[in-house]
């Protein structure tokens, strides 16, 4: 389990630098190698492959010395590392692939004052682990170097009307493909406005890719709500009916019972009525013996 969540975790953050933080189409930054090494995919590769190199190592050197570098020198400690860094690639690149170093030129010494470069070391690998800091390199390294490779495809194909490889890549032979008649191209794209003219219409269709994405959930979240409120009028619905049912069969259970009550009430009634004697009847013997002498004597006074 434990490894399934590192696992996790280490994914989320390669793809948090590579789509979510990207920091060329996301964050903007790293613009001025985006607009100046672009004229080609290979030399656009190149300086992505050089910046990733940096990255990784920055990010382990500095989360390794985190808890030792002083807080009051940290950033003057982190640009001495990625000057050492970018030094030492230096010369590996001029030594070993001369013609892209020829290409690329002082953007391979402006890799130091990179923002991307020292804002990774100061947002994450300050306050990370090595494994996490070298994910977040790698992933914040792919992203740069995809969106270079973007803006000089862009560039290049509508430039020149070809792509080729080999020219500053030392793989023995160069590759060309012309995919469209030159005449047909723009050299604009190939000029320096050209780089923003790309990384215009890359951001331009970003920004309409994400509002689409936006009005859709807000359309999905719309009719979420309206289906919640739909089932909610339904089941007052139900609930109402339920309950006049239960009142009119309350209403037909007490209807005969009120009729057993007054059927009641009027068998008492009889009863009662039966029970009462007659007042004749009612007379005790006493009562008769004093009414005959008060009959004996009226006779008498008639």
């Amino acid at each position: 389990m434990e490894k399934e969540i590192k696992q996790s975790e280490s994914k989320k953050i390669f793809l948090a630098g590579l789509i979510t933080e990207n920091p060329t189409f996301v964050s903007l930054l790293g613009m001025c190698p985006t607009l100046a090494t672009t004229k080609s995919v290979e030399a656009a590769l190149g300086m992505g492959i050089l910046v990733i190199l940096v990255l990784i190592g920055s990010n382990i050197l500095i989360s390794l010395l985190r808890k030792l570098i002083p807080s009051e020198v940290k950033i003057p400690c982190y640009i001495v590392i990625i000057a050492s860094l970018v030094t030492i690639i230096k010369m590996l690149t001029e030594a070993f692939v001369p013609a892209l170093y020829s290409s690329l030129g002082v953007f391979i010494s402006l890799i130091v004052v990179n923002c991307i470069i020292l804002g990774r070391a100061e947002a994450f690998a300050s306050k990370n682990g090595v494994k996490a800091s070298f994910f977040d390199a790698l992933g914040s390294g792919v992203g740069f170097t995809v969106a270079l490779c973007v803006v000089a495809f862009i560039r290049e194909f509508l430039g020149t009307g070809a792509l080729s490889f080999g020219v500053y890549f030392p793989i023995g032979t160069e590759l060309h493909w012309q995919i469209y008649p030159s005449q047909f191209a723009l050299s604009i794209f190939v000029q320096s406005a050209g780089g923003f003219l790309a990384l215009a219409m890359v951001l331009a269709f970003l920004a309409w890719r994400k509002n689409r994405l936006e009005a859709k959930k807000l359309a999905a979240e719309k009719a979420r709500i309206e289906e919640l409120k739909k089932k909610k009028a339904e089941e007052l619905a139900k609930k109402k009916a339920l309950e006049a049912e239960q009142a009119k069969a309350n209403e037909t259970v007490e209807a005969p019972k009120q009729e057993e009550k007054t059927v009641e009430v009027k068998q008492e009634v009889k009863e009662e009525v039966k029970a009462e004697p007659k007042v004749e009847e009612a007379k005790t013997p006493e009562a008769k013996k004093e009414e005959a002498p008060q009959e004996s004597t009226e006779k008498e006074d008639k």
